[in-house]
């Protein structure tokens, strides 16, 4: 289905807008126009019926009204569609002038009309409509007069309407042609204008279009755009802002992926060669075997942490909150390191208090993340503090340990995938090197939970803090 024209339905909404205009003034127009005509028209009639009525008053008898019929007539004389009838009290005509075009078929002008007595007074109100034999509208009024002998007569006005017809009929035939005209005119007008107004849209299509996976960092130039698209650019500037960045980030993530599982690849593949090039003793071949197995341990914990870190973007990652005591937890997570924290000569020391409503499971692997990550970098005889704190709206689980100080410009990049601050260290031999992962890992599982991870370092050591949100 072919989507519709925005340039043609905005068109055609204000031709029908203007043909709505121009049906509404036309209508007011044309019945304003007929109901002055009507008015006009009617009081010509009140005038001509009081004079021949005062004429005929003045007249002596009926044979007086004959004499004296040019001078009732000379009332309607001058206009073809006005006519006069003066009929005795018998019902016989006296005077008659153009009668024929107001009488219906079988019906005379006097019965159709309105009949006013001899003393009633005659108003605009008092004229009536009637058809013709030709269906055609007359407006007239009858009435009684008294002659000087007191005989009575009745005087019928009537006007044929036949040119206010036509004439109301031309004036709306124009108007429907004015209607139609300013409808096409207004669709015609209206597609350019709608048409020139677009033309920044189709420009912003224009160059949206150029921007490819090369060219990422390519902006919509707002310079040009109106008032009403500036909010459309800026959003459009920023969605490709995030995607740069993503892409980027993407882009040094696959990198930084394949050159860590390239090194503990290498040493497998170094070691086997090596042990492959001459005969070796039971005890060399059970210690490559060992170290093999560090090194398909630390593979396996890097392809976790990526599948994790992977399954946690996705929008339909579930978490499963429940209440826990926060110090009950961090103690069991201390009891479970008792053992590396002996063989790095390190004590875990809980402080604190506060209940917790996080996923349990997500809160130990942050928190082991960062207990494995202190006692990699903590000096022997030195102590690890796990804490728990109330703050206004958030409760606050640190993790806090002796050791060189970290770069303050380096306190925000330590929790970016692959980043280390030292990168020495992942390779000093130990089975539990870090893979660059465990920091991000723990940022995801804060932003899963709608807290923060942040880090602080100083003369005394470095402080990692998780705040989580109090629900």
């Amino acid at each position: 289905m072919a989507a519709r024209s925005l340039t043609t339905t905005l068109a055609l909404s204000f031709a029908g807008t203007t043909l709505a205009v121009f049906a509404l003034v036309g209508s007011s127009l044309y019945y304003t126009l007929n109901s002055e005509i009507k008015q006009q028209d009617d009081l010509d009639i009140v005038l001509i019926a009081r004079h021949t009525r005062r004429l005929a008053e003045e007249l002596g008898s009926t044979a007086d009204v004959r004499d004296h019929a040019e001078r009732l007539t000379s009332q309607v004389l001058g206009n073809p569609a006005l006519s006069m009838e003066v009929r005795d009290a018998s019902g016989t005509n006296l005077v008659e002038h153009n009668t024929a075009s107001v009488a219906d078929a079988g019906f005379p002008a006097v019965a159709l009309a309105r009949r006013l007595g001899a003393t009633q007074r005659i108003t605009g109100s008092d004229v009536v409509e009637w058809q013709n034999a030709r269906g055609t509208p007359v407006r007239g009024l009858a009435i009684d007069a008294t002659l000087r002998d007191g005989a009575p007569v009745t005087v019928v006005i009537a006007r044929d309407m036949t040119d206010r017809w036509r004439l109301l009929d031309r004036y709306r035939e124009r108007l429907y042609a004015a209607g139609f005209a300013g409808m096409l005119l207004a669709f015609l007008m209206s597609w350019l204008l709608v048409r020139e107004s677009l033309r920044p849209l189709r420009e912003m299509a224009a160059r949206a279009s150029t921007i490819t996976v090369d060219q990422l960092d390519t902006r919509v130039d707002i310079e040009r755009a109106p008032g009403e698209l500036e909010a459309l650019t800026q959003s459009l500037n920023a969605m490709l802002d995030r995607l740069h960045g993503g892409f980027e980030r993407m882009s040094q993530y696959t990198a930084d992926l394949a050159h860590d599982m390239r090194t503990p690849l290498g040493n497998l593949r170094g070691a086997n060669e090596v042990a492959l090039a001459r005969p070796r003793s039971t005890a060399e071949y059970e210690a490559l075997l060992e170290s093999n197995l560090e090194e398909c341990d630390r593979l396996s914990r890097m392809i976790e942490s990526v599948i994790f870190l992977a399954r946690a973007e996705h929008p339909q990652f579930i978490t499963t909150l429940a209440e826990f005591d926060a110090r009950e937890a961090l103690q069991q997570i201390a009891d479970y390191f008792e053992g590396p924290a002996e063989d790095a000569g390190v004590s875990i020391h809980v402080a604190g208090s506060g209940r917790l409503r996080a996923d349990k499971e997500l809160f130990r692997r942050a928190v082991s993340n960062l207990l494995a990550n202190a006692l990699r970098y903590t000096p022997r005889g030195s102590e690890i503090t796990l804490s728990v704190e109330q703050k206004n709206e958030m409760l606050e689980v640190a993790v806090t340990n002796p050791g060189t100080p970290i770069d303050p410009a380096l306190l925000e990049r330590i929790f970016d995938r692959f980043y280390r601050a030292d990168a020495s260290r992942h390779s000093d031999g130990h089975a539990g090197a870090s893979a660059g992962l465990g920091l991000a890992i723990v940022r995801t599982i804060m932003t899963l939970h709608g807290g923060t991870a942040r880090a602080g370092s100083g003369a005394d050591g470095n402080r990692f803090i998780l705040a989580f949100p109090r629900r």
